[in-house]
C-alpha cells in the first residue's frame, strides 16, 4: 500500500462560460439568516454543494496493491471501511481501505442447465439493493446473476437461463426485484426471495451453504439495441435508462417492463458508461470524446460536454449534487459542474484533475512484443464516493485489451 502526495494543478486549462456561483457565499448567507431569523432551510444541501465543489482540489491519493488481478471493472462501498470490487479475471474481492487487505468471495456456480458465455470477460457490475441487505453481481458463468446476503456474503441465489452473453450491468428496482442487461441485447427481470428453498442446488456443504437456482420472471429484447452496455434506474419516475453499444439511449417503463422511447446519440463511438441524476431528471452518457447530458422528457440532448482527454474516452461517470465526476481512459479523474456549465478549476485557474498512480502491469511476452514501446496509463473503469462524499475510490487498469494489469486508489 502506497501513500501519494497531494494532487498538483493540472496543466490542462479550462474553457467555457463564466460562472458566478460560490458555495462559500451561500454558506455565509445561510449562517447570517440563521443568526437573525433562526431558520435552517436547505442547510444540508448548501453544505453538500460546498463539499462537492471544494473536495476535489484538496484530495490526496493512497494506492493499493491488488496483486496480479486483472482490471477492476466495478465497485461499491459496503461501509466506512470496506469496498467490494469485481475484476476482469472474474474475482469478487472485498478490501479494507485502511489496511489494504483483500479477501476473495467465492463465485456462485450455476446448474448444469446453464450454458456459459463464450470468451468470459469477468465481473462488469455490482449493485446493492436499497436496504443494502443484498448484493447482485455476475456468477461463475458471466452470463448468470449471483446474489449474496450482506454483510456476511452468504450465497442467496443464482439466476440463470436468461442471457446467452455477458451481463454488462445490474440495477435493483426495490429490495426484491433486480434487472440485468446483457451483451445479448436483452433485459431480464428477477425476483429474489430468500425464503424460497424449493430449488436449492446440490452443491451444499458446511463450507459452501446452499442457495437457490432461479429463472427470470421475464426476458425481453431491447429493440434497436446492439449489446446493452449500461443501466440506470430513476426510482422517482419508475423508469430505466438503457445504453446500448450502437449509441442508442432507451427509456423503459419499469412497472410495465416495456419500452417507452429510443433515440440515437450524436456521439456514437465507445458509449460504455452512464449515470443518472434523479434530482435533475438527467442522464449522463459517456463516449470516446464527449459526455451527453440527456433529459428523458425531451427528444433533444440537453448539453454536450467535451472531454478534456479525448483519446482514451470516458470510462465511468457519477453524479453528486451538481458535480459530474468523470473517469477517463488515460489516468485522470475530472469534475464537471453541471449547474455552472464548466469544469471545476483549481485555485490557479487550471482544470481540477486527479492523476492516478501507475498501478501494476504484467510484463509478459504479449507486452514485450506489442506494447513495450509505449506508456499506457490506467483507465478509470469504476469510481465510487463514500456516503460522506469526501472519499473517492478509483480503480481500473490498462485500456488495451491485450494488457494485463490493475490499479486501485483512495482519494481523501
Amino acid at each position: 500500500m502506497k501513500s501519494g502526495t497531494r494532487r498538483k494543478c493540472s496543466t490542462c486549462c479550462s474553457d467555457g462560460q463564466q460562472y458566478n456561483y460560490h458555495p462559500s457565499k451561500e454558506i455565509f448567507h445561510h449562517l447570517f439568516k440563521r443568526q437573525y431569523s433562526g431558520t435552517c432551510t436547505n442547510a444540508q444541501k448548501i453544505v453538500n454543494d460546498y463539499v462537492s465543489h471544494q473536495a476535489p482540489g484538496l484530495m490526496k491519493e493512497k494506492e493499493y496493491d491488488l496483486g496480479s488481478n486483472n482490471k477492476v471493472f466495478a465497485s461499491k462501498w459496503l461501509d466506512d471501511k470496506q469496498v467490494v470490487f469485481g475484476t476482469k479475471c472474474n474475482k469478487l474481492m472485498v478490501m479494507d481501505v485502511y489496511t489494504g487487505r483483500n479477501i476473495q468471495i467465492p463465485s456462485l456456480k450455476s446448474s448444469d442447465e446453464s450454458t456459459p458465455a463464450d470468451c468470459p470477460c469477468g465481473i462488469h457490475a455490482i449493485a446493492l439493493n436499497p436496504s443494502e441487505s443484498l448484493l447482485a453481481t455476475g456468477g461463475e458463468n458471466t452470463n448468470d446473476l449471483a446474489i449474496y446476503m450482506l454483510p456476511t456474503f452468504d450465497p442467496v441465489m443464482v439466476g440463470e437461463c436468461s442471457h446467452s452473453d455477458w451481463i454488462f450491468d445490474i440495477e435493483w428496482v426495490d429490495d426484491e426485484y433486480v434487472l440485468t442487461g446483457s451483451r445479448d441485447s436483452q433485459l431480464a427481470l428477477w425476483k429474489v426471495d430468500n425464503l424460497d428453498k424449493n430449488e436449492s442446488t446440490e452443491n451444499t456443504s458446511l463450507q459452501f451453504p446452499e442457495y437457490t437456482i432461479k429463472k427470470p420472471e421475464v426476458v425481453k429484447l431491447c429493440d434497436k439495441a446492439q449489446k446493452v452496455r449500461a443501466l440506470c434506474f430513476d426510482y422517482n419516475r419508475k423508469e430505466l435508462g438503457v445504453l446500448s453499444l450502437n449509441a442508442y439511449f432507451h427509456i423503459w417503463d419499469v412497472e410495465s417492463f416495456s419500452p417507452v422511447s429510443s433515440r440515437k446519440l450524436f456521439h456514437s463511438r465507445e458509449n460504455v458508461c452512464m449515470a443518472v441524476s434523479i434530482d435533475k431528471t438527467m442522464y449522463a452518457v459517456g463516449s470516446q470524446s464527449h459526455i451527453n447530458l440527456v433529459d428523458p422528457r425531451s427528444p433533444n440532448t440537453l448539453t454536450t460536454v467535451i472531454s478534456k482527454y479525448r483519446g482514451g474516452g470516458v470510462r465511468s461517470l457519477s453524479f453528486k449534487e451538481d458535480i459530474l465526476t468523470i473517469g477517463t481512459g488515460v489516468g485522470h479523474v475530472l469534475f464537471f459542474d453541471v449547474k455552472g456549465g464548466k469544469y471545476i478549476e483549481t485555485e490557479c485557474g487550471d482544470v481540477c484533475s486527479l492523476k492516478v498512480a501507475k498501478g501494476w502491469l504484467l510484463h509478459d511476452e504479449n507486452y514485450r512484443e506489442f506494447f513495450m514501446e509505449h506508456l499506457y496509463p490506467n483507465a478509470i473503469y469504476t469510481h465510487q464516493y463514500d456516503h460522506t462524499g469526501t472519499r473517492l475510490f478509483t480503480a481500473g487498469g490498462p485500456l488495451p485489451a491485450g494488457l494485463w494489469g490493475n490499479y486501485a486508489g483512495l482519494w481523501y
